[in-house]
């Protein structure tokens, strides 16, 4: 086999798909699909596997996934769906009396009752119209026809990053597709946490209509099945220590396990399965380089920058501090580096933070409020920018939580390859 068909970072996964972990979560699912007339609202943090979990339930064939992000009205949503099923949504133009009129519809459902009602209403509205010389459009609407084309179908559409939308228009939303699942139309919608108490569970027009589905980052066990699957259809093995490494790289992510064991694979030059056994390397030196190779497609320089810089001075220089390196830093080159330290991890208490800074530094730390101050500077640096907040600093808690493992990965790897 081709190493690209077994570690699928960003696809979804068949040699080394893991969901013995997922048995309830997928019951669930199912049964909501089967009893018809409820909303399917999951809740997981980034790179969680949410996406696959979905996507191998329904099929491909039945899946219409589309995202909420840039979408800022119902109509546009729902214009995405009928993209997705090929429903043609055009304009034409109707002459009638002298008067020109446009008719926005699906040119499929010419013959339905949904655009006929349309054409009566052109009718009596354009004679009138011609009277003042003027002209009117008449729109379709789109949420009825969503209900045509896909009630009572075997077609599920998931609306992943629902917490994208505006606030206002999840409201919206929130109403259509309470009819929409009433009329038979099967749809589930994924969000990140912090977004879990969003406009849809909140919604008391969906209470006991809602399945609600949540994920965490994946426990251990399941993290090393992809590894130990994906090297023996190698004709591979790999040694427990390298395993426990990998585990405790990726911070719970399925989706950065499987790139790391892809980047582990080409750096040992095996792109198929090979006919004679072998053994993964699990000396620190390889290990380094598997990390680095896999660090370049995590793409945060810009975001990284941002966040060494910290926010702009106003005239007044920030304190230096030495290092054990035998550098010095200012607490925002610290805070990155105590974030960087093992063992990895994507949630930091504040006596974590410090304990952590009290290793970089030689003698003199930050004060406290320079550290949380720090905190909560990055966290906007990081931010600013983004469809979705990528680190979170909690002021009340004391609590940075990183919510993107593949930032975390890029912080602790970021470094050129010789």
């Amino acid at each position: 086999m081709n190493v690209f068909e077994i570690f699928t970072p960003g696809k979804t996964p068949v040699v080394t798909l893991v969901d013995d972990h997922l048995i309830k979560k997928k019951a669930a699912f199912l049964d909501a699909l089967a009893q018809g007339g409820i909303l399917i609202s999951i809740s997981g943090p980034s790179k969680s596997g949410k996406t696959v979990f979905v996507k191998n339930i329904v099929g491909a064939e039945n899946l219409v996934p589309i995202s909420g992000a840039g979408v800022s009205s119902s109509d546009e949503l729902w214009l995405r769906v009928f993209h997705m099923i090929g429903t043609p949504i055009e304009e034409s133009e109707v002459a009638e009396q002298g008067t020109t009129v446009t008719i926005s519809g699906a040119a499929k459902a010419a013959g339905s009752a949904i655009f006929a009602k349309a054409e009566a209403s052109l009718g009596a509205s354009g004679a009138m119209l011609s009277k003042q010389g003027s002209s009117k459009k008449a729109s379709i609407d789109r949420l009825q026809l969503l209900i045509k084309e896909l009630a009572g179908t075997d077609f599920v559409i998931f609306i992943d990053d629902f917490h994208y939308i505006p606030y206002e228009t999840q409201i919206e939303v929130s109403r259509q597709i309470k009819e929409a699942i009433d009329k038979g139309v099967k749809i589930a919608c994924a969000s990140v946490p912090y977004h879990s108490e969003d406009v849809l569970r909140a919604n008391s027009d969906l209470r006991g209509r809602i399945v609600n589905i949540d994920f965490e980052y994946w426990p251990e066990n399941s993290l090393r099945q992809i590894p130990q699957k994906g090297f023996r259809a190698l004709n591979g093995w790999v040694p427990d220590s390298t395993l426990d490494s990998l585990v405790a790289e990726v911070a719970g992510s399925p989706q950065l396990m499987q790139s790391l064991c892809l980047s582990a694979s080409l750096e040992s030059g095996v792109r198929e399965t090979t006919s004679a056994p072998w053994t993964l390397q699990s000396d620190s030196d390889f290990y380094g380089e598997v990390c680095l190779r896999t660090a370049v497609g995590a793409n945060y320089s810009s975001t990284l920058e941002k966040l060494e810089e910290g926010p702009k001075t106003r005239g007044t220089d920030r304190n230096q501090y030495r290092l054990t390196d035998g550098s010095v830093g200012d607490v925002y080159s610290i805070l990155l580096k105590a974030i960087a330290l093992d063992p990895p991890t994507l949630h930091f208490r504040y006596s974590n933070l410090t304990d952590r800074i009290k290793k970089i530094c030689e003698t003199v730390n930050p004060s406290g409020s320079s550290v949380t101050g720090a905190c909560l500077q990055i966290a906007q640096l990081a931010n600013d920018g983004q469809a979705r907040a990528i680190i979170d600093w909690d002021a009340a808690e004391d609590v940075l939580d990183i919510r993107d493992p593949y930032l975390l990965f890029y912080i602790r790897w970021n470094k050129p390859r010789t």
